[in-house]
Parts: structure tokens; sequence; C-alpha cells
């Protein structure tokens, strides 16, 4: 908002230093949010990109719960983040799994859909995705999983993460023309989409520099 609350410019050219309490807010912050936009997804039978699309399409041909699945399909991205991201990183990600697994197996028991319009779902369930993502990055964590190869390609080379991302979220959509049909395929798709939109107009490269 513009006005009197406006951000002083020289605060963040400073890139003054995330205390503890910060990024214990932020973290808490990203797993609501993506908790919340994955059961969305899961209650319209969408998947999504990234990570949270391999687990929500694994959830929807096994039936098994999405907490569960999303925590094991991260683990080999979690050893990947150790020796790429660093030991801060990777332990930061961890609890984010830990506390993602169990926020999301919580939702449901919290909030009750009996309906939901898939445009909705979409839209909402996947700018909330991001939402998410967003608030872990900028506390130096992550969902794991594809988006700690994004966030390591953008740091290493300066690729745009959204972007990268999006790319990588192809191949999901693709297996998933195995299971879903077309008209859930293409709600999902935007739904990819909406996540993904955050991501490349809020995680630009110098534009946020908290540390």
């Amino acid at each position: 908002m513009e006005g009197e609350m406006t951000m002083q410019p020289a605060a963040v050219g400073r890139g003054l230093a995330h205390t503890l309490k910060d990024d214990v807010y932020g973290m808490i912050l990203g797993v609501m949010f993506i908790a919340v936009g994955l059961n969305l997804l899961k209650c319209s039978g969408m998947i999504t990109g990234g990570i949270a699309g391999i687990a929500l399409l694994l959830a929807h041909v096994s039936s098994l719960p999405i907490g569960g699945l999303f925590f094991l399909a991260n683990l080999p991205f979690l050893v990947f983040s150790y020796f790429t991201m660093g030991r801060g990183f990777m332990l930061k990600t961890l609890v984010v799994n830990v506390a993602l697994s169990a926020a999301t197996q919580g939702v449901p028991l919290l909030l009750t859909v009996s309906y939901i319009h898939p445009l909705f779902a979409a839209l909402v369930g996947g700018t909330f995705l991001g939402m998410g993502v967003l608030s872990l990055a900028r506390h130096n964590a992550s969902v794991g999983g594809i988006g700690v190869v994004t966030l390591w390609l953008q740091r290493r080379t300066g690729i745009n993460a959204g972007k990268s991302q999006m790319v990588l979220d192809v191949l999901v959509f693709a297996l998933s023309l195995l299971t879903l049909p077309l008209s859930l395929l293409l709600w999902s798709t935007l739904s990819a989409l909406a996540m993904n939109a955050m991501l490349m107009n809020w995680h630009k490269p110098g534009r946020y520099q908290g540390g």
C-alpha cells in the first residue's frame, strides 16, 4: 500500500538480515498457504506443478495420504539441497516438510469443502501455493522437490525460478495425461500458471535483499 505506510528504499538497499522470529513467522505462513492450496486442489481432483503436483498425482492414483507422499517424494531433493544450497537451507527445508506433512493432513479436519468451482480451485489454490513457496524462499527455505533445483539454478545462473519451474512442470503434466481427464488437466494447467505467475513476478534476483 502506497502513502504513509510505504517501505523505505534505503532499508531494502541495506539488505537487513532476517531475525529468527522473522524466519519462523515466514516459514509458518509459507506452510499455511501451501497446505490450504494443496487441499483446495485435492478437493477438486486437480494437480499442479512441482513436487506438489507429483504428490497430488500420487494421492489420486493410490488414495494414500498426501502429506506422507509429499514427504517421501522430497527425500532425494533434501539430499540434493544439502550439497547445493547448504546445511542451513536443508535443515529449514526438512522442518518445513515435516510441518507441511502434518498441516496438510490437519487442514481437512478444520476446513470441510462440500463444493468448489474448478476455476476458483485452480486460481486460488495455485496462487496460495505460489505465495507459500515465495514466503519460504525469502527465508532461505523451500518445500523441496523441483523448487530446490529451480532456486539453485537461479542463484547459480540467474535463470528465473518461475520460468525454469514451468519447464519442469511440463514433465509432471505429461505424466498426468495417463490418469487425469482432459478437463481436469486443463484446470490443473491454470493452477500451475497461477503458482508460477507469483514466482515470476515476485521472486526476481536483486528485488529482495533480506538475508
